[in-house]
């Protein structure tokens, strides 16, 4: 008999640090962005992660087979679509169309996770040991991760395993539940997570094989509290530092499995080793797994047709004279049916579409507030910082204070040991907000708030490198209309706890007028134009540039013109407040057809301040594509609020720096977002949040079902359903870029991450030609196939409308 050979610290240590990074992180609620579920298993196709993901956790990562059945039967996936996914199969499972057609109308098992000590003890003593666990753990997570919820959150100078200990060795549930001794037990274990974590594995007989599914279950386990660890060292590898946090909670749960493993030894020993054999065997996916990725593949190819057809439709180019407004909008899904309404109410408008935070990484600090909000994309640093503190500096110490006291009074509302006493003492007095509430008073972003400034002003020299690489970027370097509108996007929604998640992704989790109003005041800048005309874009004296927020829950735009007075302007002002209200009108009333007891357009600005609508927005439910292009290629034609449209004329694109750039971040970003409505809506109950009508919101962090336990990351179930049907399809994006492939090729090869998001198929990736229409495929390995010339002219007719 082999011995099994000797686990060293280097390895255990290694093991563990892949264990952490296979687990996403999840930002606080107060910024929460979309976060891709499967970060950590990107490098693998779809089929293998469904059985990683099915052994650890019993996690699916496809629709149950009748919904694609349902898709065959009324024809949205063809036979040719079929065929075209499974010639894209890696896994060599030999199948066929008929094969598959007929699979679809077999239910698969679901998922079954391997059991971890705590299930089988469960199953010995008839325990729930495993529901026990994530009680007491997520106790103590709640008061150590908190943010200003608990009056008596834990102290943070100790690190996770160490305030856990000091916990747990006071903590009598436990043994009260039937585990002999185990504050004791807590007690007698080494000082140092990483001897812990060493016994651990001595005592369990763990092995190196097993170690890479068996540790990432453990994490897995802990839901949504590992992924706050994870946010943890996210933020401090991003400022070139480090973080344990994570790696001590996967030492916390394994002394759990040890004293669990102690008490039951005798009873669970050879299933236990039965469980070890299955852990160490390679991660491979089978028939079942491969079928249900064939059938995905092939619904994606399906709606990839439509997109083609959609992109194949005539164009209707924009007259060449001066544009009458020019309004640049996010890339959101959301901002494309305001693009094409007010595209629509007058031909002269040019709308363009760049990321949100318009290029302004900035740390800002809002009127009267202590709090730095990093409005800029989760994947990069702070570059600069800001303030709105206005002139008034004694207004603005004034309003601080007034801020701290209803911080200090919201966490006293929230707190355990007042909640209940709260209502009781406070209720004449908090009849009024009550009363505000439910006749759906709340306020409006002001036109006249306080201007944010860039605190430190940036020097000359890069006020302008930034002026210009920006404009570049946005593909706007000649052309100017009198009037450019930078519109960022915020959302005005009450009693949201999941508010922040409907904001600007790439400003962090809060709103873009910060950004937008920034960069207006750079590029207004005498001295900014002067150097940019000497660089080769030279802006007409006459052009004014205003920022704006674009409220994406009631499509309202909020225009900040007194910004930059301008006496000479106030007639275009005047005219560009009368199409975004007539804009506003027509996109409203599309937005309506998809929420749930809309009614008509009149009915949406009411939603956004009911705090009991569950679905004041869709948010970015239905996203499908992203679309890199000029606007020409997409203008005029309807794609429902489902593309993320990036302006780009490659022409224009010296060295494809931008080209770049695009791919590298904006891309990502947006696949994080499909990605996280993908699993929210395959796996709710591991991906999504739940139930927004039992949540509680925990620390300030996340929220739990009902009164306790795991904490739930993701998106709450009305997001991506209205209660009948669902409102987003699961769909890995499609980005099609208007571009050569020869440059895109070689940004791919340089940039192993977003490549492997390609390669695996957690994107596709499309290169339009120069009339905009979808002619070639990235077929993975660098290596690329061209499509079908003609869509047919039936279909191009029908996109066209």
């Amino acid at each position: 008999m082999t011995s099994t050979p000797k686990l060293t610290p280097a390895v255990m240590t290694t093991a563990s640090d892949t264990a952490a990074r296979a687990i996403p992180p999840v930002w606080p609620l107060a910024s929460s962005v979309a976060v891709n579920p499967y970060l950590g298993q990107t490098s693998e196709t779809l089929a293998q992660v469904g059985a990683r993901l099915g052994r650890v956790g019993g996690v699916p990562v496809t629709m149950p087979r009748a919904h694609y059945a349902a898709l065959i039967a009324d024809g949205t996936i063809s036979d040719a679509d079929i065929i075209a996914a499974l010639e894209t199969l890696e896994d060599g499972h030999a199948l066929d169309v008929a094969q598959i057609k007929q699979a679809a109308t077999t239910p698969s098992a679901p998922p079954a996770p391997l059991p971890t000590l705590a299930d089988l003890a469960a199953n010995v003593s008839g325990v729930d040991w495993s529901g026990i666990l994530a009680d007491r753990f997520g106790h103590w997570a709640a008061g150590y991760f908190d943010q200003g919820q608990a009056l008596w959150a834990a102290p943070r100078r100790r690190g996770a395993y160490d305030a856990w200990r000091q916990t747990a060795t006071h903590d009598l549930t436990p043994e009260i539940a039937g585990l002999t001794g185990f504050a004791q037990f807590v007690s007698e274990t080494p000082d140092t997570a990483d001897e812990a974590r060493a016994r651990a594995a001595k005592q369990l007989g763990l092995n190196e094989a097993m170690l890479e599914t068996y540790l990432h279950q453990l994490l897995f386990s802990l839901g949504g509290w590992a992924q706050v660890a994870r946010y943890h060292l996210w933020q401090a590898e991003l400022a070139g530092k480090t973080d344990q946090t994570i790696t001590d909670l996967l030492t916390i749960r394994l002394v759990w499995e040890e004293a669990l493993f102690a008490q039951y030894k005798d009873q669970l020993c050879d299933k236990w080793d039965s469980v070890k054999a299955a852990h160490a065997q390679p991660v491979n996916a089978d028939q079942d797994l491969t079928i249900d990725a064939t059938l995905q593949e092939a619904w994606e190819r399906a709606v990839q047709r439509d997109l083609a057809a959609t992109l194949a439709a005539p164009t209707t180019e924009r007259a060449q004279d001066r544009p009458a407004l020019q309004a640049a909008f996010c890339i959101d899904v959301r901002s494309e049916v305001f693009r094409r309404a007010l595209e629509a109410v007058n031909p002269g408008i040019q709308t363009l579409g760049f990321a949100g935070f318009f290029g302004l990484t900035a740390s800002h600090k809002s009127f009267a507030s202590d709090v730095e909000e990093l409005r800029l994309p989760v994947l990069l640093n702070p570059g600069v910082t800001s303030s709105s503190e206005g002139e008034n500096v004694s207004a603005a110490q004034t309003a601080r204070i007034k801020s701290r006291a209803n911080r200090a009074w919201g966490r006293f509302k929230l707190a355990a040991v007042s909640s209940f006493a709260f209502v009781e003492s406070t209720g004449p007095i908090y009849a009024g907000k009550l009363v505000k509430d439910a006749l759906n008073i709340a306020p409006k972003a002001a036109a006249n708030s306080p201007a944010p400034r860039l605190d430190p002003p940036l020097p000359l020299a890069a006020q302008i490198d930034a002026a210009e690489k920006i404009l570049r970027a946005m593909s706007l370097t000649a052309d100017f209309a009198r009037l450019v509108v930078l519109a960022g996007h915020g959302a005005n929604v009450v009693n949201n706890p999941f508010a922040s998640g409907l904001q600007c992704g790439a400003c962090g989790g809060y709103a873009g007028d910060v950004n937008a109003r920034l960069l207006a005041g750079l590029l207004n800048s005498a001295d900014v134009r002067s150097a940019l005309a000497e660089r080769g874009i030279a802006i007409p004296s006459d052009t004014l540039f205003l920022g704006a927020l674009h409220d994406t829950t009631t499509d309202a735009i909020t225009l900040f013109s007194a910004d930059h007075p301008s006496a000479a302007h106030a007639a275009d002002i005047v005219q560009a407040k009368d199409w975004f209200a007539q804009a506003g009108i027509v996109a409203r009333s599309e937005r309506a057809l998809r929420l749930p007891r809309a009614g008509d357009e009149t009915a949406i600005d009411l939603r956004s301040r009911d705090w009991a609508e569950t679905r004041p927005e869709w948010a970015l439910a239905g996203c499908k594509a992203f679309i890199a292009a000029p606007r020409p290629r997409t203008a005029c034609k309807s794609l429902a609020g489902r593309a993320f449209l990036h302006d780009y004329d490659w022409h224009k694109d010296k060295d494809f720096g931008v080209l770049e750039l695009i791919m590298t971040a904006p891309v990502v970003v947006a696949s994080w977002i499909s990605l996280q409505y993908y699993g929210s809506t395959v796996a709710p109950d591991t991906f999504g949040s739940g139930n927004k009508l039992l949540h509680n919101v925990i620390g300030g962090i996340g929220v739990v079902e009902g009164n306790g336990g795991t904490l739930r990351a993701g998106l709450p179930w009305q997001s991506v359903h209205d209660g009948e049907r669902y409102a987003h399809d699961p769909l890995r994006l499609s980005v099609c870029i208007e571009a050569p492939r020869e440059a895109m090729t070689d940004i791919l090869r340089r940039h192993d991450d977003v490549r492997a998001l390609f390669d695996k198929r957690w994107l596709h990736l499309f290169a339009l030609n120069e009339n905009g229409q979808m002619a070639w495929r990235y077929a993975g390995g660098l290596k690329w196939s061209e499509m079908a010339r003609n869509v047919g002219p039936d279909l191009a007719r029908k996109a066209a409308g």
